[in-house]
């Protein structure tokens, strides 16, 4: 008996002994795929009140700080606002998506490019935003370097009102296949990104100290319909 007819045998004997009859495995398949489709989902808290709100409010118990505009046009003054009131350099790298915005117009230098390690200030989007956790969550990819968020001392994220979802689970969903059908990226990204607030590290006596191991500062421009400016 060969390699092969053995495991078959072995195979046969493991279905009989389980009582599976080959004509379900099919409906068994489907079913196995319609759970990691849909999985279910565990307890978690019930949100109440506007999902931009919210994310504010833990974006800054975070040590993020915020500024809300009401366009993207509106997103280069802001952006200049802040670098000169914290004494901040005014030349930046950020995603391709934001290279057309007019940064020379808000007397900014910034260069569509994926951070190097001599870069200071990095300006990213985001994929969405958790309002349960303030957190901001990052695909990487050709046009979003993950490096323009992790290597710059100053990260500043421009943020989709629209794109404030609940918690961790719909921004999952997003992401995944549903019905049949792939997420809005397509395949999955090579890593997923989530930063709540400036780097942090409690490691030495216990005493919290900002930007051990990524950027000092985190500031959102949240753009959107019903944002103040």
């Amino acid at each position: 008996m060969n390699q092969h007819s053995s495991r078959a045998d072995i195979l046969a004997r493991v279905r009989a002994a389980l009582q599976h009859h080959p004509a379900s495995a099919e409906e068994r398949r489907a079913s196995v795929i319609a759970e990691i489709a849909a999985p279910p989902a565990g307890p978690r808290p019930q949100l109440t009140g506007d999902l931009v709100d919210r994310f504010c409010k833990r974006s800054l118990a975070m040590s993020s700080s915020i500024e809300q505009v009401a366009s993207l046009a509106a997103a280069p003054a802001a952006i200049a606002r802040y670098l000169a009131a914290g004494g901040l350099p005014t030349a930046a790298v950020c995603w391709q998506e934001y290279a057309d915005l007019d940064w020379a117009g808000a007397g900014l230098s910034v260069e569509a490019r994926a951070a190097r390690d001599d870069d200071l200030v990095g300006i990213t989007g985001t994929f969405c935003a958790l309002a349960e956790t303030g957190t901001l969550m990052l695909l990487s990819g050709s046009r979003t370097a993950a490096t323009t968020s992790l290597l710059p001392e100053t990260h500043i994220a421009i943020v989709d009102a629209a794109r404030i979802v609940a918690g961790m689970e719909e921004g999952f969903a997003l992401l995944r296949h549903e019905s049949g059908e792939r997420g809005e990226c397509g395949e999955l990204p090579r890593a997923v990104n989530f930063v709540s607030g400036p780097s942090r590290t409690g490691d030495i006596e216990q005493t919290i100290v900002l930007g051990a191991h990524g950027p000092y500062r985190v500031h959102l421009v949240i753009v959107g319909a019903g944002v103040k400016a």
